[in-house]
């Protein structure tokens, strides 16, 4: 087994690292914050640097690259803020890799390449009122009336909602139940009968958009269908790939407050002597340390086997769940050796504090996540319904 990166791939962080130290991302991470704006200008440096769509085919504008790049550029941004980080989440381990992998010649033709340019974006939309981790409780649905599919239905707190140009739903086709029943088309901004709610104000991620979502009597046509009803196996293995990014910004905030919390515990004196020569400080750093290489380790295995197009359910959602706890400790740990002032907006780890609670929430709860693990250690299934 090797963990060593390879020559691209050091290039890739040194230059983001780089990046990050030109463009004063410091900086520009407690702007973003304090004025809940979306870093729109860093799309086309982002697509100058070949970072949007990394992953994505060659022929359609993509880089090809496996997705452990694409996790160790998220984790690198992410290290000043998940927002810096986004454009290079959705472009390479969000909805537009469902296109990518199922999309037709069609779809792709017309998506790909502005996604690779960061001129489109695809928002996945699965989350409703009732149903969020039972996503076999879909209401949204479509039926058929000549060569198009009429949607109904409501999504809730959808990344990316209001900005992006398009919308990879997950529906269910007319009443067919379960898992048997869903399929994902793709619904573009500006069809009649699509409407967005106000935007969403949430504790962390600040300036993301996100809002809900309405359908009423939107007529979109069969040729934007991406997954078949019934192709739930298809939804899921893409979603693994997702988890892994959402895996790689929980490694990116604890990254950064372990960076903020060594630098500070060597300027900070206490009783004459910085506060890193006390023992209970060290400790505290060490076991921070230790618990993000733990999640790196997941996090990287879970993504190369994605990169192969073949995500284990197992891996990802062991390295998600792991992660999403992990930063949560690390920012709580980071606070406390900055004391009061870590308390403080005047300081980053106040901030990445707020951002690393809402990694355990997307894309999956760790609640349900262990019983997907569960599931595994087990070998059967463990059904959620009453009477199951």
């Amino acid at each position: 087994m090797d963990f060593s990166f390879n020559d691209e791939q050091k290039m890739l962080i040194e230059t983001i690292r780089a990046m990050g130290e030109k463009e004063n991302f410091k900086q520009l991470a407690m702007d973003i914050d304090a004025r809940a704006e979306f870093p729109h200008h860093l799309l086309g440096k982002f697509a100058d640097m070949d970072l949007l769509g990394m992953t994505l085919s060659p022929q359609y504008g993509g880089g090809g690259a496996p997705a452990l790049n694409a996790v160790l550029a998220i984790e690198e941004l992410a290290k000043f803020s998940p927002m810096i980080a986004a454009p290079v989440f959705e472009s390479n381990v969000g909805a537009v890799r469902v296109i990518d992998l199922f999309g037709t010649e069609e779809q792709k033709q017309a998506i790909l390449p502005g996604v690779c340019r960061g001129e489109l974006s695809v928002s996945v939309c699965m989350t409703e009122p009732e149903a969020g981790s039972d996503l076999t409780s879909l209401k949204t649905y479509v039926a058929e009336d000549g060569d198009d599919l009429v949607l109904n239905g409501q999504k809730v707190f959808i990344t990316g909602g209001g900005e992006a140009s398009h919308y990879l739903v997950y529906t269910r086709f007319g009443d067919i139940p379960g898992y048997k029943g869903i399929g994902g088309i793709i619904v573009e901004k500006d069809m009649p009968g699509f409407s967005f709610g106000k935007q969403e104000e949430f504790m962390g991620l600040r300036g993301m958009p996100s809002c809900d979502l309405v359908f009423e009597d939107v007529r979109v046509p069969k040729k934007n269908v991406v997954l078949q009803a019934g192709d739930f196996s298809k939804l899921m293995l893409t979603f693994d790939i997702e988890r892994c990014g959402n895996a790689a910004m929980c490694l990116g905030v604890a990254g950064g407050a372990l960076e903020e919390a060594k630098a500070y515990a060597v300027q900070r004196r206490a009783f004459g002597r910085p506060i890193c020569e006390f023992q209970a400080i060290q400790f505290m750093i060490v076991d921070m340390a230790m618990k993000l290489e733990a999640a790196r380790l997941l996090v990287y295995r879970a993504a190369s086997g994605a990169g192969q197009g073949l995500p284990s359910v197992y891996e990802a959602s062991l390295a998600k769940c792991y992660a999403n706890e992990m930063v949560v400790e690390v920012a709580n740990a980071a606070m406390q050796v900055f004391g009061g002032y870590g308390y403080s907006k005047d300081f980053a780890v106040e901030r990445m504090m707020r951002d690393a609670k809402a990694w355990g929430v997307a894309g999956g709860t760790v609640q349900m996540l262990r019983i997907t693990l569960a599931s595994f250690l087990f070998g059967r299934r463990f059904d959620q319904r009453p009477g199951k």
